[in-house]
């Protein structure tokens, strides 16, 4: 017999199966000789109150084994002479990629950057030596920005597409379980790259092609139709024209260049708003004693027994403009993810135990037209130009290095210098400066009452042991490439398919996944392909 039940427990409840197994034996009324197996379904903390409660939904199995689950394999070997081309191995270029392999059209993938496990060399060159590898980085590489700063997997984007078959998709190559049931499910950085090696074996296998170091430099479009593309091969140093009638463009939010080269052949593009601001680093009991409301150690330690490292979610409107906390990382630690030499940007990641000693979030700022405005002779461009005004005057306010401009919390509301700088988990080190002199008097006001705000939200929040890390610039694209609503194509070239965070569809891992099935389903709905 089985029996669909939704619980409130306590932490420690949740932490023990035995404990949950008879508080399931109450609630059913069911006799202790009973065989029970219990599957959890969906889990959530509510710390709302300092009566902390789990919630969880659950299936009893009563004297009954309940059949293994299998996840799905519904890849077909490609047809070699129905090719797409996809721009980009992120998340949107992967799943769709995935979703292709579904109905038998092979996927031939261009990533500018190296696969992901020889992106860490240059990952280490960035923390270590302050050297920016302009095509493979934190942004570019195999797997995407997520898969080096953090692999969250929740999403607000319900109606995008389906949640669930992007977690089995994950789950099939290898996540845990666990992301199918956790409210706000978490892969860690230090376990999505294995996961991304395993998708990419999943369509090589089955006849797609994936080619690493390989930079989209043009559009080969005739009578608005596209035609194919030229792609420069770093490691042979030779530019290469491939023919193709489909192209998915999922070069994500940093692709600089990409821009640049759609205003170039006359392709639409719209300036679209997004916010900037800092990273705000906590150490992590702080943000643990507030939300989990413990006033000594032994509290704190004793509730971390059964709960995770805590995050939070804040938001503030000031004069108009949206202050918000962006991309929290409990128990993480802040990422070097400049593209370009000159530039200073940050991003945070956590492990899958989130055991580290910080918390960090962006913490942005709202910005739009109004600001875009002394760049308006960039056009579209304008958001893109302002963005990279900011991370290069923190560049140069680092000392012309990675070291990141920064300002302890406390100080930096009271408009004052700081003469020391706490701890901090960013490897190439920050410096004091007063960070309006890298966000502009607009934007820092913003902030300081935004924070201040949040202060008197969330206990202790106010404390100059947290410190503030210039720049948070990319959380999302300033550019938007408009695409036709019903085809999914680019609205001035047939054939071509702007995909996921870079062509302002999607805003993280799953958004941008589920974009790509998207996109890949409107292909095969052309191609009428089964």
């Amino acid at each position: 017999m089985q029996k669909q039940l939704t619980l409130s427990v306590s932490p420690e409840m949740a932490a023990d199966e035995n404990l949950l197994k008879q508080c399931v034996r109450d609630e059913l009324g069911l006799k202790t000789d009973s065989v029970l197996t219990v599957k959890l379904r969906k889990r959530s903390v509510d710390s709302r109150s300092r009566k902390i409660r789990v919630n969880l939904s659950i299936e009893v199995f009563i004297d009954e084994v309940p059949d293994p689950v299998n996840f799905p394999y519904p890849y077909r070997d490609a047809d070699p002479t129905n090719s797409v081309a996809i721009i980009g191995a992120g998340p949107a270029g992967l799943f769709a990629a995935l979703k292709l392999l579904e109905h038998g059209i092979r996927p031939v993938i261009f990533e500018r950057g190296k696969d992901v496990r020889a992106r860490r060399r240059d990952l280490a060159s960035i923390n270590k030596e302050h050297v920016v590898n302009p095509e493979s980085n934190y942004c570019f590489g195999e797997g995407g920005a997520g898969t080096y700063s953090d692999g969250k997997l929740y999403t607000r984007s319900n109606k995008r597409g389906d949640v669930q078959e992007i977690l089995n998709v994950f789950i099939a190559h290898g996540a845990s379980e666990e992301i199918a049931i956790d409210a706000h499910p978490h892969i860690g950085t230090n376990k999505l790259p294995a996961i991304i090696v395993k998708m990419r074996e999943t369509i090589l296998r089955h006849g797609g092609e994936i080619h690493f170091n390989a930079k989209l430099t043009d559009f080969q479009i005739k009578n608005k139709i596209v035609e194919g593309i030229d792609v420069f091969h770093l490691e042979k140093n030779q530019t290469i024209l491939y023919s193709f009638k489909q192209i998915i463009v999922a070069t994500g939010h940093s692709a600089r260049d990409i821009y640049e080269l759609f205003q170039s052949k006359n392709l639409k593009l719209e300036a679209k708003p997004f916010a900037l601001g800092v990273r705000i680093e906590h150490p992590q009991s702080v943000i643990d004693s507030a939300q989990y409301h413990c006033n000594t150690i032994v509290e704190l330690n004793k509730i971390r027994q059964y709960l995770p490292a805590a995050s939070y979610s804040l938001a503030h409107q000031f004069n108009g403009r949206g202050v918000y906390s962006f991309c929290m990382c409990p128990g993480g630690i802040i990422a070097p993810c400049a593209t370009a030499q000159d530039e200073v940007v940050t991003n945070g990641w956590s492990p899958s135990r989130r055991n580290n000693p910080f918390a960090n979030s962006g913490m942005v700022v709202a910005v739009g037209e109004s600001d875009f405005a002394p760049f308006s002779k960039a056009r579209e461009l304008s958001g893109l130009r302002f963005q990279q005004l900011v991370e290069q005057k923190a560049w140069e306010a680092g000392g012309k290095t990675q070291t990141a401009p920064a300002q302890r919390l406390i100080d930096f509301i009271n408009k004052k210098t700081s003469s020391d700088l706490p701890q901090c988990s960013y490897q190439p080190g920050i410096t004091s400066v007063q960070l309006n002199e890298v966000l502009g008097n607009e934007l820092t006001r913003a902030l300081r009452e935004g924070l201040s705000v949040f202060g008197k939200k969330m206990r202790s929040y106010l404390t100059n042991e947290a410190v503030l890390v210039a720049t948070e610039s990319r959380t999302s694209t300033p550019v938007r490439i408009p695409r036709d609503p019903q085809t999914l194509m680019h609205i001035d070239a047939e054939g071509l398919y702007p995909c996921g965070e870079g062509a302002g569809y999607a805003g993280g891992i799953m958004s941008a996944a589920m974009d790509g099935q998207k996109v890949a389903n409107a292909i095969v709905s052309l191609l009428h392909c089964g």
